[in-house]
């Protein structure tokens, strides 16, 4: 697509099918008439006719519409809350708009035509100068830096003019009775505006900026190219720079689309990749073995199932035994429930062997008791059960030799054998399994569940453990919390207490033992189960971060590091930092003989003497300022009788051997004979005279006990009271034909009236500049990461982690990340720190 720019350029874009044409031209001017909805009518908005001090209604340019005539400076012409809300709504976030004006400016008068400002800062303010013949723009940036843009043009000339200024992204035009007066191409205004914001109109203030004259038709259309609506002839032929940028824009955007697309897509790739080979199953791990979902084993007599990684286990559930006769149900070892088994004492010896070499077929299932032979008394019976059936046995074998005295043998009814008392019978085995030890008896062994545990069964061969905490049977007591182990339990001490014993806590001077999070600057207190901070005085805070307070607060940048006390910044000093360091006075610099030193806020810089200019090294003591040839650029003043002569920083006219040269001079293209004086006629307080074929100018030279003294190139001589100024802050008043720096302005007061203009910077010939806090002029830097102006040029571009190309300036957030942002700075990009986004 081929796009006719205002600028004078063509533009060749490949745009995706995908972007509309309703981006590149905009249908919100229908024949003449505008929407409603993009319209601001500021008249209307104040309702002005109601009756403001100092506003009077009076007839217009046309008697189309109302008009209104602004004097005196005790007027407050604001607009109410509700009205500044619905303006700020309107403009909030937009980046094309047109200011539109009808008015007739008092002679010299410099004011205000409108100001939507919040505190210091000025979101858009429409300024006329007649003292220097300034119109200016005053707005934000992006980078929320104040920024005013200067065109030089006098309305202050008591004649009706048809103003307006129109900004379309970076575009700036200015149309002066339906003529072109100026076209820019500016940072772009970055109109965030807070809800709470002043809308004044024909002053800044309440003290500042009283624009003197007639206004009419004073609007803002939420639109590119309003001067139509003011001069319809001059219809847009052309789509705007806000078209062309939101095109790049549109592009911008789709490129963090396929780059965050082709970055889910790998992602997505890598996790297919490595699903092919892999079956995810949440699994548990007991006593080493690892046991699949759903999967069921028995623990000891609970029976456990592997359930969505987690192990759950219940108590074998037994059912009651059908025995037959002459046997009872009883546990054994290994088995959970019990089983019938014969009346008579269980045998604890190794039989097995004897059994099977009687002819019968025993396994480890098998149960064994015992009886004596009531005809035969060393003999014993055994019985065993079996197949679901008793069988008997006799056996002969003696019984072993004990090694204690007869008084200490014991008979069991057990065994078949004595044995000694005190007899180890756990040693010879036992059946307590989990959580259950064996202890020996006078007569034999039983199982006891440890502490913390109960028993599963009756006999105590199993046991489980006892939640303490669940069945409140702990001990733990105030500032504690209960945690059950196996066995037994824990007393965790809240959060803010320490230890007393294993059962209780008690509560923890954090501020005594330092264990807390206060800013060096703020007291601690102790509090039940913490603490709390509080700043010291002088010292602001949340108490955990703590900042000195300084009255009047710290000026120039200056940072307050203690109480009262400011920490300035390079080239201010003063209690709060409110005096700029001359540094041409007070003798920091030494410019070359081809500079002077000029001051300025926080710095200084040499500017080329009249005769020389600099030869684009910029250099900072002057070096680089070189001899202007007048003779060769034009730049002389001699008449066509004589001969221009180049000198070192400057000219002479030297007339020809031979000749007799009149001396005259060449002025604005007229002759001025030699020796005559004149006023400039765009200057009246500089006056001119012809010598020798060369112009020289200067101010004029006040006298101010004349009292014919002109007092407008002579302020400083009018002593009238109502010719005194007051400061910004409203506590200093100068008087007339001072100035002062404020706010990286140069202000002058004249006959009452505050005129403030940019500050002149020194120009600088670099990519990458910054402007350092406190100061006003912006230097040079190397790394474009601390830039604050860059000049960026779409047709370079960079390329992301993801191989997608970038323009030049853009902007996005990492992919897989939210907090931190990549910018393309001419050619490369570069990843920052990261910021918390909130």
């Amino acid at each position: 697509i081929l796009i006719c720019c205002q600028q004078g350029a063509l533009l060749l874009l490949y745009l995706p099918l995908s972007l509309s044409p309703h981006l590149l031209w905009s249908s919100s001017i229908v024949g003449f008439g505008v929407d409603p909805a993009l319209r601001i009518s500021v008249f209307d908005e104040l309702t002005l006719g109601e009756g403001f001090d100092g506003v009077t209604q009076v007839q217009g340019f046309h008697g189309e519409s109302r008009a209104f005539h602004f004097q005196g400076t005790s007027r407050e012409v604001k607009a109410p809350a509700e009205v500044s809300k619905r303006t700020v709504q309107k403009l909030k976030g937009k980046n094309e708009f047109t200011v539109l004006a009808t008015l007739k400016q008092d002679h010299l008068n410099s004011g205000v035509i409108l100001s939507i400002h919040h505190s210091e800062h000025r979101f858009l303010e429409l300024e006329s100068s007649g003292q220097r013949s300034e119109v200016r723009l005053h707005y934000r940036t992006r980078s929320h830096q104040d920024h005013t843009e200067v065109f030089p043009y006098s309305l202050a000339d008591d004649q009706w003019h048809k103003v307006s200024i129109a900004v379309s992204a970076s575009h700036v035009i200015l149309h002066v009775d339906c003529n072109r007066i100026y076209e820019r191409v500016v940072e772009a205004p970055y109109m965030d505006i807070p809800e709470d914001t002043s809308f004044w109109l024909g002053q800044r203030n309440a003290a500042h900026g009283f624009f003197k004259g007639v206004m009419q038709d004073v609007e803002i259309l939420v639109m590119p190219q309003g001067y139509i609506s003011q001069c319809p002839d001059l219809n847009r032929t052309c789509p705007t720079c806000n078209d062309f940028h939101g095109l790049v824009q549109k592009i911008m955007e789709l490129q963090d689309i396929l780059a965050k697309t082709s970055s889910k897509l790998s992602r997505a790739e890598e996790k297919m990749n490595g699903l092919d080979g892999c079956y995810c199953e949440r699994t548990c791990s007991v006593k080493g073995v690892v046991y699949r979902e759903d999967e069921g084993w028995t623990d000891g007599c609970r029976n456990c199932t592997c359930t969505n990684g987690t192990v759950q286990c219940d108590a074998v559930s037994c059912p009651p035994p059908q025995c037959p006769a002459g046997t009872a149900p009883a546990y054994v070892k290994g088995a959970c429930c019990k089983e019938c088994l014969c009346e008579w004492s269980t045998l604890n010896l190794n039989i097995f062997p004897l059994l099977r070499n009687h002819g019968h077929s025993i396994t480890q299932n098998t149960h064994i008791r015992t009886k004596t032979h009531a005809s035969h008394p060393n003999k014993v019976l055994l019985c065993y059960f079996q197949d679901r059936s008793m069988h008997r046995v006799v056996q002969s074998e003696p019984c072993p030799e004990l090694n204690c005295p007869e008084s200490e043998q014991v008979a069991l009814n057990s065994r078949c054998c004595k044995v000694c008392r005190g007899h180890d019978f756990c040693s010879e085995g036992h059946g307590c399994v989990e959580h259950s030890d064996c202890v020996n008896l006078e007569a034999g062994d039983c199982c006891v569940c440890k502490d913390g545990f109960r028993p599963l069964r009756d006999d105590n061969a199993y046991c489980e453990d006892i939640d303490e905490c669940a069945e409140g049977k702990h001990y733990c007591r105030e500032n504690t919390m209960c945690v059950n182990t196996p066995g037994s339990f824990m007393c965790i001490c809240h959060t803010g207490y320490i230890r007393i014993d294993d059962y209780s806590c008690t509560e923890h001077d954090e501020c005594l033992s330092g264990l807390h999070n206060c800013d060096e600057n703020a007291l601690c207190f102790n509090m039940v189960g913490g603490h709390s901070c509080s700043c010291k005085p002088g010292y602001t805070g949340n108490g955990t971060v703590c900042k000195a307070m300084c009255d009047g607060l710290c000026q120039n940048g200056g940072t307050c590091v203690s109480p009262n006390n400011c920490a300035c910044q390079q080239g201010f000093t003063g209690e709060r930092c409110e005096t700029d360091i001359d540094e041409c006075v007070d003798g920091f610099v030494e410019c070359d003989s081809k500079s002077t030193c000029v001051n300025l806020p926080g710095w200084y810089h040499c500017e080329c003497r009249d005769g020389y200019h600099d030869n684009g090294l910029f250099s900072a003591n002057g070096e680089s300022c070189v001899d202007i040839n007048e003779c060769k650029t034009g730049r002389n003043t001699c008449a066509n009788d004589t001969v221009c002569f180049n000198l070192e920083g400057g000219y002479d006219c030297r007339c020809p051997h031979g000749h007799n040269c009149t001396g005259d001079c060449i002025h604005d293209n007229k002759v001025k004979h030699s020796g005559q004086i004149w006023v400039l006629d765009s200057d009246r307080c500089s006056v001119c005279s012809c010598q020798a074929g060369q112009v020289m100018c200067r101010r004029m030279v006040c006298d101010c006990d004349n009292p014919n003294a002109d007092l407008f190139c002579c302020p400083e001589c009018d002593p009238r009271l109502s010719s005194q100024c007051l400061h910004q802050n409203g506590l200093l008043t100068f008087g007339s034909g001072d100035t002062w720096v404020e706010n990286c302005q140069q202000c002058q007061c004249l006959q009452g009236q505050v005129d403030c203009w940019p500050l002149p910077c020194p120009p600088v010939d670099c990519e990458f500049t910054v402007v350092p806090e406190g100061e006003c002029c912006p230097r040079c830097v190397t790394d474009p990461c601390q830039a604050d102006t860059i000049r960026n040029d779409i047709t370079k571009t960079c390329t992301d982690e993801h191989n997608i190309s970038r323009f030049s300036g853009s902007s996005w957030i990492k992919h897989g990340t939210e907090c931190t942002l990549c910018q393309c700075k001419v050619g490369y990009w570069q990843q920052p720190q990261h910021h918390n986004r909130k």
